[in-house]
Protein backbone atom coordinates (compact mmCIF):
# COMPACT_ATOMS: atom_id res chain seq x y z
CA UNK A 1 0.00 0.00 0.00
CA UNK A 2 1.59 3.31 -0.93
CA UNK A 3 1.33 5.24 2.38
CA UNK A 4 3.15 2.51 4.29
CA UNK A 5 6.14 4.15 4.13
CA UNK A 6 5.32 7.00 6.12
CA UNK A 7 9.06 8.45 6.81
CA UNK A 8 10.15 8.20 3.03
CA UNK A 9 7.03 10.14 2.10
CA UNK A 10 7.27 13.30 5.05
CA UNK A 11 10.72 13.44 4.12
CA UNK A 12 9.64 14.14 0.35
CA UNK A 13 7.10 16.37 1.32
CA UNK A 14 9.66 18.54 3.37
CA UNK A 15 11.89 18.57 0.55
CA UNK A 16 9.14 19.52 -1.56
CA UNK A 17 7.96 22.33 0.27
CA UNK A 18 11.20 23.82 1.66
CA UNK A 19 10.63 27.49 1.72
CA UNK A 20 7.34 27.54 1.46
CA UNK A 21 4.72 28.20 3.89
CA UNK A 22 1.98 25.79 3.78
CA UNK A 23 -1.59 26.99 4.22
CA UNK A 24 -3.64 26.53 7.84
CA UNK A 25 -5.85 23.76 5.46
CA UNK A 26 -2.66 22.30 3.72
CA UNK A 27 -1.06 21.57 6.95
CA UNK A 28 -4.35 20.12 8.17
CA UNK A 29 -4.63 17.87 5.39
CA UNK A 30 -1.48 16.79 5.83
CA UNK A 31 -1.91 15.79 9.41
CA UNK A 32 -5.13 13.85 8.58
CA UNK A 33 -3.08 12.04 5.77
CA UNK A 34 -0.19 11.10 7.67
CA UNK A 35 -2.90 9.88 10.79
CA UNK A 36 -3.67 7.44 8.51
CA UNK A 37 -0.59 5.66 8.46
CA UNK A 38 0.23 3.58 11.48
CA UNK A 39 2.47 5.77 13.19
CA UNK A 40 -0.15 8.12 14.09
CA UNK A 41 -2.22 6.55 16.95
CA UNK A 42 -5.16 7.63 19.46
CA UNK A 43 -4.04 8.55 22.85
CA UNK A 44 -5.72 5.23 24.19
CA UNK A 45 -3.67 3.04 21.18
CA UNK A 46 -0.39 5.44 22.30
CA UNK A 47 -0.19 3.57 25.60
CA UNK A 48 -1.05 0.10 24.06
CA UNK A 49 0.65 -2.68 26.08
CA UNK A 50 0.57 -6.38 25.73
CA UNK A 51 -0.67 -8.44 29.08
CA UNK A 52 0.63 -12.16 29.10
CA UNK A 53 -1.40 -13.81 31.80
CA UNK A 54 -1.22 -17.40 32.85
CA UNK A 55 -3.63 -19.52 33.90
CA UNK A 56 -5.75 -22.87 33.99
CA UNK A 57 -8.85 -21.78 33.54
CA UNK A 58 -9.28 -24.40 30.47
CA UNK A 59 -12.53 -26.32 31.08
CA UNK A 60 -15.42 -25.36 28.43
CA UNK A 61 -17.40 -23.28 31.35
CA UNK A 62 -14.04 -21.56 32.07
CA UNK A 63 -12.49 -20.49 29.34
CA UNK A 64 -16.10 -18.67 28.65
CA UNK A 65 -15.30 -16.70 32.19
CA UNK A 66 -11.54 -15.79 30.73
CA UNK A 67 -13.36 -14.90 27.34
CA UNK A 68 -15.03 -11.78 29.89
CA UNK A 69 -11.63 -10.57 31.38
CA UNK A 70 -10.19 -11.25 27.54
CA UNK A 71 -12.65 -8.82 25.55
CA UNK A 72 -12.07 -5.96 29.08
CA UNK A 73 -8.56 -5.57 28.22
CA UNK A 74 -8.61 -5.59 24.68
CA UNK A 75 -11.29 -2.59 24.81
CA UNK A 76 -8.51 -0.75 26.39
CA UNK A 77 -6.52 -0.97 22.97
CA UNK A 78 -4.23 -3.73 24.71
CA UNK A 79 -3.39 -7.09 23.29
CA UNK A 80 -4.01 -10.46 25.86
CA UNK A 81 -1.48 -12.88 25.41
CA UNK A 82 -3.12 -15.88 26.75
CA UNK A 83 -1.16 -18.77 28.32
CA UNK A 84 -3.07 -21.82 29.73
CA UNK A 85 -2.01 -24.60 30.87
CA UNK A 86 -4.45 -27.32 31.63
CA UNK A 87 -4.70 -29.16 35.02
CA UNK A 88 -7.56 -28.18 37.39
CA UNK A 89 -5.64 -27.86 40.65
CA UNK A 90 -2.73 -25.33 39.03
CA UNK A 91 0.51 -27.63 39.16
CA UNK A 92 1.34 -27.77 35.52
CA UNK A 93 0.87 -24.31 35.67
CA UNK A 94 3.37 -23.67 38.64
CA UNK A 95 5.87 -25.53 36.87
CA UNK A 96 5.59 -24.11 33.42
CA UNK A 97 5.35 -20.36 35.76
CA UNK A 98 8.97 -21.32 37.77
CA UNK A 99 10.71 -22.20 34.31
CA UNK A 100 10.01 -18.96 33.07
CA UNK A 101 10.48 -16.95 36.30
CA UNK A 102 13.52 -18.71 36.81
CA UNK A 103 14.61 -17.70 33.14
CA UNK A 104 14.34 -14.10 34.10
CA UNK A 105 11.00 -14.19 31.52
CA UNK A 106 8.08 -14.18 33.55
CA UNK A 107 4.19 -13.40 32.16
CA UNK A 108 3.04 -9.97 33.21
CA UNK A 109 0.25 -11.75 35.53
CA UNK A 110 0.07 -15.63 36.46
CA UNK A 111 -2.90 -17.44 38.54
CA UNK A 112 -1.33 -17.56 42.21
CA UNK A 113 -3.17 -18.12 45.78
CA UNK A 114 -2.68 -17.74 49.22
CA UNK A 115 0.02 -18.43 50.54
CA UNK A 116 2.29 -18.97 47.70
CA UNK A 117 1.89 -15.04 46.87
CA UNK A 118 3.84 -14.64 50.06
CA UNK A 119 7.20 -17.18 48.37
CA UNK A 120 6.67 -14.98 44.80
CA UNK A 121 7.30 -11.91 46.94
CA UNK A 122 9.94 -12.77 49.19
CA UNK A 123 11.77 -13.67 45.85
CA UNK A 124 11.33 -9.67 44.46
CA UNK A 125 9.54 -10.23 41.53
CA UNK A 126 6.04 -8.86 42.44
CA UNK A 127 4.88 -5.47 41.38
CA UNK A 128 2.97 -3.62 43.67
CA UNK A 129 -0.85 -2.28 42.75
CA UNK A 130 -0.99 0.33 45.17
CA UNK A 131 -1.68 2.77 43.21
CA UNK A 132 -4.53 0.85 41.78
CA UNK A 133 -5.95 -0.32 44.60
CA UNK A 134 -5.93 3.43 45.96
CA UNK A 135 -7.88 4.34 43.09
CA UNK A 136 -9.97 1.54 43.62
CA UNK A 137 -10.85 1.96 47.04
CA UNK A 138 -9.58 -1.84 47.52
CA UNK A 139 -9.26 -2.12 51.13
CA UNK A 140 -12.98 -0.68 51.66
CA UNK A 141 -14.46 -2.90 48.53
CA UNK A 142 -12.90 -6.09 49.67
CA UNK A 143 -13.35 -8.36 52.39
CA UNK A 144 -10.77 -7.74 55.26
CA UNK A 145 -9.61 -11.52 54.99
CA UNK A 146 -9.82 -11.32 50.82
CA UNK A 147 -7.74 -8.20 51.35
CA UNK A 148 -5.34 -9.80 53.17
CA UNK A 149 -4.49 -12.41 51.26
CA UNK A 150 -3.91 -10.01 48.35
CA UNK A 151 -1.12 -8.30 50.27
CA UNK A 152 2.61 -8.74 50.83
CA UNK A 153 4.11 -6.83 53.40
CA UNK A 154 1.06 -4.72 53.42
CA UNK A 155 1.43 -4.09 49.43
CA UNK A 156 -1.11 -5.34 47.27
CA UNK A 157 0.76 -7.32 45.00
CA UNK A 158 -2.24 -9.67 43.49
CA UNK A 159 -5.86 -9.00 42.67
CA UNK A 160 -8.64 -11.14 43.78
CA UNK A 161 -11.06 -12.55 40.93
CA UNK A 162 -14.28 -14.41 42.63
CA UNK A 163 -14.94 -16.50 45.77
CA UNK A 164 -15.38 -20.57 45.41
CA UNK A 165 -17.00 -22.24 47.82
CA UNK A 166 -15.08 -25.98 48.04
CA UNK A 167 -17.62 -27.83 50.39
CA UNK A 168 -20.48 -28.45 47.71
CA UNK A 169 -22.24 -31.79 47.12
CA UNK A 170 -23.88 -32.11 43.74
CA UNK A 171 -26.49 -34.23 43.06
CA UNK A 172 -28.95 -35.58 39.77
CA UNK A 173 -32.38 -35.69 41.43
CA UNK A 174 -33.78 -37.98 38.63
CA UNK A 175 -30.67 -40.22 39.15
CA UNK A 176 -31.26 -39.96 43.03
CA UNK A 177 -35.50 -40.32 42.06
CA UNK A 178 -34.79 -43.73 40.22
CA UNK A 179 -32.52 -45.02 43.00
CA UNK A 180 -34.95 -44.51 45.94
CA UNK A 181 -32.27 -42.05 47.59
CA UNK A 182 -32.92 -39.43 49.37
CA UNK A 183 -30.12 -35.78 49.44
CA UNK A 184 -28.31 -36.44 52.34
CA UNK A 185 -27.29 -33.69 55.24
CA UNK A 186 -25.00 -36.01 57.28
CA UNK A 187 -22.31 -38.12 56.22
CA UNK A 188 -24.33 -41.40 57.26
CA UNK A 189 -27.02 -40.06 55.03
CA UNK A 190 -24.29 -39.93 52.04
CA UNK A 191 -23.24 -43.21 52.51
CA UNK A 192 -26.80 -44.69 52.41
CA UNK A 193 -27.17 -43.15 49.29
CA UNK A 194 -24.72 -44.25 47.67
CA UNK A 195 -25.87 -47.63 48.90
CA UNK A 196 -29.08 -47.53 46.96
CA UNK A 197 -27.40 -45.43 43.96
CA UNK A 198 -25.01 -48.48 43.83
CA UNK A 199 -27.88 -51.00 44.15
CA UNK A 200 -29.23 -49.24 41.58
CA UNK A 201 -26.28 -49.91 39.04
CA UNK A 202 -25.11 -45.89 39.30
CA UNK A 203 -21.87 -45.08 39.95
CA UNK A 204 -22.35 -43.30 43.41
CA UNK A 205 -19.81 -40.99 43.34
CA UNK A 206 -18.23 -39.00 40.22
CA UNK A 207 -14.63 -38.68 41.26
CA UNK A 208 -10.96 -38.26 39.29
CA UNK A 209 -8.34 -39.36 41.41
CA UNK A 210 -5.86 -36.91 40.88
CA UNK A 211 -4.12 -35.79 43.72
CA UNK A 212 -5.95 -32.16 43.90
CA UNK A 213 -8.98 -34.45 43.55
CA UNK A 214 -8.66 -36.54 46.68
CA UNK A 215 -6.83 -34.18 48.66
CA UNK A 216 -10.83 -32.21 47.99
CA UNK A 217 -12.48 -35.18 48.94
CA UNK A 218 -10.05 -35.09 52.17
CA UNK A 219 -10.69 -31.40 53.31
CA UNK A 220 -14.39 -31.80 53.10
CA UNK A 221 -14.43 -34.68 55.30
CA UNK A 222 -12.00 -33.10 57.74
CA UNK A 223 -14.20 -30.20 58.19
CA UNK A 224 -17.39 -32.60 58.57
CA UNK A 225 -15.80 -34.40 60.98
CA UNK A 226 -13.44 -32.22 62.93
CA UNK A 227 -15.20 -28.55 62.32
CA UNK A 228 -14.02 -25.33 61.34
CA UNK A 229 -11.46 -24.97 64.57
CA UNK A 230 -10.08 -28.78 63.92
CA UNK A 231 -9.92 -28.01 60.47
CA UNK A 232 -7.97 -24.66 60.84
CA UNK A 233 -5.71 -26.85 63.77
CA UNK A 234 -5.05 -29.19 61.03
CA UNK A 235 -4.18 -27.80 57.91
CA UNK A 236 -3.13 -23.54 59.14
CA UNK A 237 -1.48 -24.30 62.66
CA UNK A 238 -0.33 -27.75 61.65
CA UNK A 239 -0.68 -28.87 65.20
CA UNK A 240 0.66 -32.30 65.35
CA UNK A 241 -1.89 -33.56 68.02
CA UNK A 242 -5.10 -32.77 65.58
CA UNK A 243 -3.19 -34.11 63.27
CA UNK A 244 -2.66 -37.29 64.39
CA UNK A 245 -5.68 -38.20 66.62
CA UNK A 246 -8.32 -39.99 66.93
CA UNK A 247 -10.49 -37.76 65.08
CA UNK A 248 -8.11 -37.99 61.75
CA UNK A 249 -7.99 -41.19 61.98
CA UNK A 250 -11.71 -41.52 61.61
CA UNK A 251 -11.57 -39.12 58.54
CA UNK A 252 -9.31 -41.66 56.95
CA UNK A 253 -12.06 -44.43 57.62
CA UNK A 254 -14.23 -42.08 55.95
CA UNK A 255 -11.84 -41.43 53.39
CA UNK A 256 -12.07 -45.36 52.55
CA UNK A 257 -15.44 -45.70 52.17
CA UNK A 258 -16.19 -43.04 50.18
CA UNK A 259 -13.45 -44.92 47.65
CA UNK A 260 -15.99 -47.48 47.52
CA UNK A 261 -18.70 -46.09 45.81
CA UNK A 262 -16.19 -44.49 43.27
CA UNK A 263 -15.59 -46.18 39.51
CA UNK A 264 -12.85 -48.50 38.29
CA UNK A 265 -12.10 -45.60 35.96
CA UNK A 266 -11.44 -43.41 37.99
CA UNK A 267 -8.05 -42.73 37.77
CA UNK A 268 -6.41 -39.25 36.29
CA UNK A 269 -9.84 -38.36 35.18
CA UNK A 270 -10.05 -34.58 34.63
CA UNK A 271 -12.48 -32.99 37.26
CA UNK A 272 -15.18 -31.63 34.57
CA UNK A 273 -15.40 -35.21 32.86
CA UNK A 274 -16.57 -36.51 36.18
CA UNK A 275 -18.97 -33.90 36.49
CA UNK A 276 -19.88 -35.06 33.17
CA UNK A 277 -21.07 -38.03 34.66
CA UNK A 278 -23.54 -36.36 37.08
CA UNK A 279 -24.64 -34.18 34.00
CA UNK A 280 -25.47 -37.37 32.30
CA UNK A 281 -27.24 -39.52 34.53
CA UNK A 282 -24.25 -41.88 35.04
CA UNK A 283 -22.95 -40.77 38.07
CA UNK A 284 -25.46 -39.69 41.40
CA UNK A 285 -22.97 -37.21 43.04
CA UNK A 286 -20.07 -35.61 42.70
CA UNK A 287 -18.13 -33.79 45.95
CA UNK A 288 -16.54 -30.49 44.42
CA UNK A 289 -16.17 -26.99 44.56
CA UNK A 290 -18.72 -24.57 43.12
CA UNK A 291 -16.52 -23.95 39.59
CA UNK A 292 -18.50 -27.36 38.54
CA UNK A 293 -21.27 -25.83 38.46
CA UNK A 294 -19.92 -23.68 34.95
CA UNK A 295 -20.18 -27.58 33.42
CA UNK A 296 -23.91 -27.88 34.26
CA UNK A 297 -24.74 -24.32 32.94
CA UNK A 298 -22.78 -24.90 29.87
CA UNK A 299 -24.79 -28.24 29.37
CA UNK A 300 -28.03 -26.30 29.85
CA UNK A 301 -28.76 -27.51 33.00
CA UNK A 302 -31.15 -25.43 35.80
CA UNK A 303 -29.70 -24.95 39.23
CA UNK A 304 -32.46 -26.36 41.52
CA UNK A 305 -34.07 -28.23 38.68
CA UNK A 306 -31.77 -30.66 37.00
CA UNK A 307 -29.10 -30.75 39.49
CA UNK A 308 -28.70 -29.28 42.94
CA UNK A 309 -25.91 -28.10 44.94
CA UNK A 310 -25.97 -28.83 48.61
CA UNK A 311 -23.27 -28.08 51.39
CA UNK A 312 -21.06 -31.29 51.66
CA UNK A 313 -23.08 -33.27 54.79
CA UNK A 314 -21.58 -31.58 58.18
CA UNK A 315 -20.19 -28.68 56.77
CA UNK A 316 -23.69 -26.42 56.61
CA UNK A 317 -22.43 -23.68 59.08
CA UNK A 318 -18.74 -23.71 57.17
CA UNK A 319 -17.39 -21.87 53.78
CA UNK A 320 -14.30 -23.65 52.69
CA UNK A 321 -13.08 -20.80 50.39
CA UNK A 322 -10.96 -20.56 47.47
CA UNK A 323 -10.24 -17.29 46.08
CA UNK A 324 -8.67 -16.94 42.31
CA UNK A 325 -6.51 -14.17 42.12
CA UNK A 326 -3.66 -12.82 39.75
CA UNK A 327 -0.48 -12.19 41.01
CA UNK A 328 1.32 -9.53 38.77
CA UNK A 329 5.05 -9.61 38.36
CA UNK A 330 7.25 -6.86 37.83
CA UNK A 331 7.78 -5.43 33.93
CA UNK A 332 10.43 -2.88 32.51
CA UNK A 333 7.93 -2.06 29.95
CA UNK A 334 5.98 1.08 30.49
CA UNK A 335 3.16 0.02 28.17
CA UNK A 336 2.50 -3.58 29.34
CA UNK A 337 2.88 -1.97 32.89
CA UNK A 338 -0.01 0.10 31.92
CA UNK A 339 -1.39 -2.87 30.18
CA UNK A 340 -0.89 -4.70 33.67
CA UNK A 341 -2.69 -2.20 35.78
CA UNK A 342 -5.97 -2.01 33.24
CA UNK A 343 -5.61 -5.86 33.57
CA UNK A 344 -6.16 -5.38 37.48
CA UNK A 345 -8.82 -2.32 37.62
CA UNK A 346 -10.57 -4.68 34.74
CA UNK A 347 -10.28 -7.64 37.34
CA UNK A 348 -12.71 -5.70 39.99
CA UNK A 349 -14.92 -4.25 37.39
CA UNK A 350 -18.39 -4.62 38.40
CA UNK A 351 -19.64 -5.87 34.78
CA UNK A 352 -17.06 -8.17 34.84
CA UNK A 353 -17.38 -9.71 38.23
CA UNK A 354 -21.03 -10.79 37.61
CA UNK A 355 -20.12 -11.88 33.95
CA UNK A 356 -16.90 -13.93 35.15
CA UNK A 357 -18.44 -15.61 38.16
CA UNK A 358 -21.86 -16.60 36.45
CA UNK A 359 -19.50 -18.15 33.87
CA UNK A 360 -17.48 -19.94 36.29
CA UNK A 361 -19.58 -20.79 38.91
CA UNK A 362 -18.14 -18.86 41.72
CA UNK A 363 -19.57 -16.06 43.42
CA UNK A 364 -18.17 -11.90 42.76
CA UNK A 365 -15.23 -10.66 45.32
CA UNK A 366 -17.37 -7.44 45.69
CA UNK A 367 -19.94 -8.18 47.99
CA UNK A 368 -22.31 -5.14 46.58
CA UNK A 369 -22.73 -6.85 43.23
CA UNK A 370 -26.51 -7.51 42.74
CA UNK A 371 -27.00 -11.62 42.94
CA UNK A 372 -30.18 -11.42 41.39
CA UNK A 373 -29.10 -12.56 38.29
CA UNK A 374 -27.21 -15.37 39.84
CA UNK A 375 -29.01 -19.25 40.17
CA UNK A 376 -29.88 -20.18 43.86
CA UNK A 377 -26.65 -21.89 44.27
CA UNK A 378 -24.72 -19.23 43.98
CA UNK A 379 -27.39 -16.86 46.03
CA UNK A 380 -27.11 -19.23 49.11
CA UNK A 381 -23.12 -19.64 48.45
CA UNK A 382 -23.28 -15.70 49.04
CA UNK A 383 -25.21 -15.47 51.87
CA UNK A 384 -23.80 -18.39 53.71
CA UNK A 385 -20.28 -16.57 52.80
CA UNK A 386 -21.10 -13.67 54.80
CA UNK A 387 -22.71 -15.39 57.67
CA UNK A 388 -19.60 -17.62 58.06
CA UNK A 389 -17.32 -14.75 57.61
CA UNK A 390 -19.63 -13.22 60.49
CA UNK A 391 -19.48 -16.14 62.58
CA UNK A 392 -15.40 -17.33 62.24
CA UNK A 393 -16.80 -20.13 60.16
CA UNK A 394 -14.87 -19.68 57.14
CA UNK A 395 -11.92 -22.24 56.64
CA UNK A 396 -8.88 -21.53 53.63
CA UNK A 397 -9.33 -24.47 51.31
CA UNK A 398 -6.06 -26.91 51.58
CA UNK A 399 -6.68 -28.85 48.54
CA UNK A 400 -6.60 -25.26 46.68
CA UNK A 401 -3.46 -23.74 47.69
CA UNK A 402 -5.14 -21.23 50.17
CA UNK A 403 -3.97 -22.80 53.59
CA UNK A 404 -0.51 -23.99 53.26
CA UNK A 405 2.66 -23.68 51.85
CA UNK A 406 2.86 -25.64 48.66
CA UNK A 407 5.60 -28.26 49.98
CA UNK A 408 2.75 -29.06 53.24
CA UNK A 409 0.20 -29.15 50.70
CA UNK A 410 2.54 -31.92 48.71
CA UNK A 411 3.15 -33.83 51.79
CA UNK A 412 -1.13 -33.95 52.52
CA UNK A 413 -1.29 -35.05 48.92
CA UNK A 414 1.50 -38.11 48.99
CA UNK A 415 -0.60 -39.27 52.08
CA UNK A 416 -4.10 -38.83 51.14
CA UNK A 417 -3.40 -40.59 47.38
CA UNK A 418 -1.26 -43.41 48.21
CA UNK A 419 -3.80 -43.96 51.29
CA UNK A 420 -7.07 -43.48 48.66
CA UNK A 421 -5.39 -45.50 45.95
CA UNK A 422 -4.59 -48.70 48.83
CA UNK A 423 -7.24 -50.96 49.97
CA UNK A 424 -5.42 -52.73 52.42
CA UNK A 425 -4.25 -49.11 54.03
CA UNK A 426 -5.07 -48.83 58.12
CA UNK A 427 -6.51 -45.62 59.11
CA UNK A 428 -4.49 -45.32 62.10
CA UNK A 429 -1.17 -45.40 60.49
CA UNK A 430 -2.06 -42.96 57.83
CA UNK A 431 -3.33 -40.47 60.51
CA UNK A 432 0.67 -40.82 61.87
CA UNK A 433 2.01 -40.50 58.35
CA UNK A 434 0.35 -37.50 57.87
CA UNK A 435 1.86 -35.68 61.08
CA UNK A 436 5.16 -37.06 60.15
CA UNK A 437 4.88 -35.61 56.76
CA UNK A 438 3.46 -32.23 57.23
CA UNK A 439 6.72 -31.90 59.85
CA UNK A 440 8.71 -32.46 57.67
CA UNK A 441 7.64 -30.35 54.75
CA UNK A 442 7.37 -27.57 57.27
CA UNK A 443 10.25 -27.33 58.28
Amino acid sequence: MPWIDSDHRKRRLASNNKNKVLPMNAIRRLSAAICLSSFCLSPLLAHAGEVEVLHWWTSPGEKRAAETLKKLVEAKGHTWKDFAVAGGGGEAAMTVLKTRAVSGNPPAAAQIKGPDIQEWGELGLLADLNDVAAEGKWDQLLPPQVAQIMKYKGDYVAVPVNVHRVNWLYINPEVFKKAGATPPTTLDELFAAADKLKAAGFTPLAHGSQPWQDGTLFENLVLSKMGPEGYRKAFVELDKETLTGAQMADVFAALKKLHSYVDADAAGREWNVATGMVINGKAGMQIMGDWAKSEFTAAGKVAGKDYQCLPFPGTQQAFDYNIDSLVMFKLSNAENRKAQEDLARAVLDPSFQKDFSLNKGSIPVRLDVDMKPFDSCAQQSMKDFKAASASNNLVPSMAHSMAASSYVQGAIFDVVTNFFNDPAADPQKAAQQLGAAIQAAAQ
